[in-house]
Parts: structure tokens; C-alpha cells; sequence
């Protein structure tokens, strides 16, 4: 009996120990800092190796065309202009929601962001349907995010 008692006390004492007996909001603070260094941080830019995007303003009217003539190939089955929702989300309000950066590294980039992204993640469970990886060049997606900009209404 009394080595019944000992070892239910240890365990007992072994889960108080680990933070299960605790109920102060201080055991379900943050985790220590070496816990959360190597964390990455969401910036808001996206996972890819589009880190800054240099708008021009005025909009380069040669780069939102070349940006409409993309859209109408390779984006318009899935995403409308407007904010209905068909395969993929519409893109009204799109630049407002979302960092250049992370429209660019969205297009470029896309089985990685799916992957590793929580915004790109969540669109994904909301769509359930992955993006295609179009394969995009630099300018292309430059001119497709030119494109959403002049939909968006900035001139």
C-alpha cells in the first residue's frame, strides 16, 4: 500500500512538474526563446525569393496589359475580377488584402507557399482545390500583380 501511495504521489508530482497542476495563465505563457528562434516570422510577404517589390506609380499601363492577356490565358477559369469565388477566390481587393511581395511569391511560387504559408494555407482549405503551378516568369507575375493592381482601381 504505502509503495502505491509513493508512486502516485511521484507521478502526480512529475505531471505538477510538467505544467499539468498548474492553473495560473503564467504555465501557458510563450515558450521559452530557445524554443521560438528558429520560428519564422510572418511578414506578410509570402515563402519565396520575392522579398521586395518596387511599385510604379503611375501604374506601367504596358505591364498591367501584358498582366490582362496572362490573366485572360491562365487565371480566368478559376478566378473572376469581382469577389466571387469560383475554383480559385476572386481577385477584387486583392492587392489591399495581401503585401506585393506575397502576390508575386503566390504566382511564382505556389507549391511552396501552399505548403509553408498560413494565409496560402487556409485559402487552400476554404477552396479546397490547389492552385496549379503555372509557370510564371518574373515579368509575368509582375504584370499579372500590375493587372490586379489597375482592377483594384489604383491608377
Amino acid at each position: 500500500m504505502r509503495s502505491t501511495i509513493a508512486i502516485l504521489i511521484l507521478v502526480a508530482a512529475f505531471a505538477y512538474a510538467c505544467g499539468g497542476g498548474s492553473s495560473s495563465s503564467e504555465a501557458s505563457s510563450t515558450p521559452p526563446q530557445s524554443m521560438i528562434a528558429d520560428e519564422p516570422v510572418d511578414d506578410g510577404k509570402g515563402v519565396g525569393e520575392v522579398k521586395e517589390v518596387a511599385l510604379s506609380t503611375p501604374l506601367d499601363q504596358t505591364m498591367v496589359a501584358a498582366g490582362k492577356g496572362i490573366y485572360e490565358l491562365k487565371c480566368a477559369a478559376c478566378h473572376k475580377l469581382t469577389d466571387q469565388r469560383v475554383v480559385g477566390p476572386g481577385w477584387a481587393g486583392v492587392t489591399q488584402r495581401r503585401k506585393p511581395e506575397w502576390i508575386m511569391n503566390m504566382t511564382l511560387n505556389v507549391d511552396v507557399m501552399l505548403s509553408e504559408d498560413p494565409a496560402a494555407q487556409k485559402m487552400l482549405e476554404e477552396c479546397l482545390v490547389r492552385m496549379p503551378n503555372q509557370n510564371l516568369k518574373y515579368d509575368d507575375a509582375r504584370g499579372v500583380l500590375e493587372f490586379m493592381r489597375s482592377n483594384d482601381g489604383e491608377k
